[in-house]
Protein backbone atom coordinates (compact mmCIF):
# COMPACT_ATOMS: atom_id res chain seq x y z
CA UNK A 1 0.00 0.00 0.00
CA UNK A 2 2.79 2.42 0.90
CA UNK A 3 4.49 1.68 -2.42
CA UNK A 4 1.27 2.45 -4.34
CA UNK A 5 0.95 5.78 -2.53
CA UNK A 6 4.60 6.54 -3.27
CA UNK A 7 4.05 5.81 -6.97
CA UNK A 8 0.90 7.92 -7.01
CA UNK A 9 2.65 10.86 -5.37
CA UNK A 10 5.61 10.71 -7.76
CA UNK A 11 4.15 9.65 -11.11
CA UNK A 12 1.05 11.89 -11.09
CA UNK A 13 3.03 15.14 -10.56
CA UNK A 14 5.49 14.16 -13.31
CA UNK A 15 2.62 13.52 -15.74
CA UNK A 16 0.94 16.78 -14.67
CA UNK A 17 4.12 18.79 -15.25
CA UNK A 18 4.56 17.15 -18.66
CA UNK A 19 0.97 18.05 -19.65
CA UNK A 20 1.38 21.63 -18.42
CA UNK A 21 4.57 22.02 -20.46
CA UNK A 22 2.80 20.67 -23.55
CA UNK A 23 -0.07 23.12 -23.04
CA UNK A 24 2.44 25.95 -22.62
CA UNK A 25 4.19 24.89 -25.85
CA UNK A 26 0.88 24.78 -27.75
CA UNK A 27 -0.32 28.12 -26.35
CA UNK A 28 1.70 30.38 -24.06
CA UNK A 29 3.05 30.15 -20.55
CA UNK A 30 0.57 32.80 -19.41
CA UNK A 31 -2.37 30.88 -20.88
CA UNK A 32 -1.27 27.81 -18.93
CA UNK A 33 -0.90 29.81 -15.72
CA UNK A 34 -4.34 31.40 -16.19
CA UNK A 35 -5.82 27.93 -16.87
CA UNK A 36 -4.36 26.52 -13.64
CA UNK A 37 -5.47 29.53 -11.56
CA UNK A 38 -8.95 29.60 -13.11
CA UNK A 39 -9.59 25.90 -12.52
CA UNK A 40 -8.38 26.35 -8.95
CA UNK A 41 -10.83 29.19 -8.26
CA UNK A 42 -13.76 27.56 -10.05
CA UNK A 43 -13.02 24.28 -8.30
CA UNK A 44 -12.80 25.89 -4.89
CA UNK A 45 -16.13 27.65 -5.48
CA UNK A 46 -17.83 24.42 -6.60
CA UNK A 47 -16.37 22.42 -3.72
CA UNK A 48 -17.55 25.04 -1.22
CA UNK A 49 -21.03 25.20 -2.72
CA UNK A 50 -21.45 21.41 -2.86
CA UNK A 51 -19.88 20.96 0.57
CA UNK A 52 -22.32 23.40 2.17
CA UNK A 53 -25.26 21.68 0.46
CA UNK A 54 -24.10 18.29 1.72
CA UNK A 55 -23.53 19.66 5.22
CA UNK A 56 -27.09 21.00 5.23
CA UNK A 57 -28.43 17.61 4.08
CA UNK A 58 -26.50 15.84 6.83
CA UNK A 59 -27.94 18.22 9.44
CA UNK A 60 -31.47 17.59 8.14
CA UNK A 61 -31.01 13.80 8.18
CA UNK A 62 -29.63 13.91 11.72
CA UNK A 63 -32.48 16.16 12.85
CA UNK A 64 -34.93 13.60 11.41
CA UNK A 65 -33.18 10.77 13.26
CA UNK A 66 -31.63 9.12 10.20
CA UNK A 67 -28.03 8.05 9.70
CA UNK A 68 -26.55 10.18 6.85
CA UNK A 69 -24.58 7.38 5.12
CA UNK A 70 -25.07 8.52 1.52
CA UNK A 71 -24.40 12.15 2.40
CA UNK A 72 -21.18 11.20 4.17
CA UNK A 73 -19.95 9.49 0.98
CA UNK A 74 -20.97 12.57 -0.99
CA UNK A 75 -19.03 14.70 1.47
CA UNK A 76 -15.97 12.47 1.18
CA UNK A 77 -16.05 12.78 -2.62
CA UNK A 78 -16.42 16.57 -2.48
CA UNK A 79 -13.56 16.82 0.03
CA UNK A 80 -11.23 14.74 -2.14
CA UNK A 81 -12.39 16.58 -5.26
CA UNK A 82 -11.73 19.95 -3.62
CA UNK A 83 -8.23 18.89 -2.65
CA UNK A 84 -7.55 17.73 -6.21
CA UNK A 85 -8.93 20.98 -7.64
CA UNK A 86 -6.57 23.19 -5.67
CA UNK A 87 -3.65 21.00 -6.73
CA UNK A 88 -2.11 22.43 -9.91
CA UNK A 89 -2.52 20.18 -12.91
CA UNK A 90 -4.99 19.20 -15.59
CA UNK A 91 -5.54 15.53 -14.69
CA UNK A 92 -6.14 16.32 -11.04
CA UNK A 93 -8.53 19.13 -12.05
CA UNK A 94 -10.55 16.84 -14.31
CA UNK A 95 -10.74 14.18 -11.61
CA UNK A 96 -11.57 16.83 -9.01
CA UNK A 97 -14.41 18.25 -11.11
CA UNK A 98 -15.89 14.78 -11.61
CA UNK A 99 -15.79 14.23 -7.84
CA UNK A 100 -17.39 17.60 -7.05
CA UNK A 101 -20.17 17.65 -9.65
CA UNK A 102 -23.25 15.71 -8.47
CA UNK A 103 -23.95 13.94 -11.77
CA UNK A 104 -20.50 12.36 -12.06
CA UNK A 105 -19.97 11.95 -8.31
CA UNK A 106 -22.46 9.05 -8.27
CA UNK A 107 -20.00 6.91 -10.26
CA UNK A 108 -17.44 7.25 -7.48
CA UNK A 109 -20.01 6.61 -4.76
CA UNK A 110 -21.06 3.34 -6.42
CA UNK A 111 -17.39 2.36 -6.70
CA UNK A 112 -16.68 3.21 -3.03
CA UNK A 113 -19.78 1.29 -1.86
CA UNK A 114 -18.75 -1.80 -3.84
CA UNK A 115 -15.16 -1.54 -2.65
CA UNK A 116 -16.24 -1.22 1.00
CA UNK A 117 -18.73 -4.07 0.61
CA UNK A 118 -16.06 -6.32 -0.90
CA UNK A 119 -13.61 -5.41 1.87
CA UNK A 120 -16.20 -6.20 4.55
CA UNK A 121 -17.15 -9.54 2.93
CA UNK A 122 -13.48 -10.54 2.63
CA UNK A 123 -12.96 -9.66 6.28
CA UNK A 124 -10.41 -6.97 5.46
CA UNK A 125 -12.31 -4.34 7.44
CA UNK A 126 -13.10 -4.90 11.07
CA UNK A 127 -15.04 -2.24 12.92
CA UNK A 128 -15.31 -2.46 16.68
CA UNK A 129 -17.58 -0.24 18.69
CA UNK A 130 -16.80 0.41 22.32
CA UNK A 131 -19.03 1.94 24.89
Amino acid sequence: MLFKIFLLLTIVPIVEIFILFKIAEATTVWTTIVLVITTGFVGAYLAKREGLAIFTSIKIELREGRVPGNQLLNGLCVLIGGILLITPGLLTDITGFTLVLPATRQFYIRFIRKWLSDMIHMGSINIFFRR
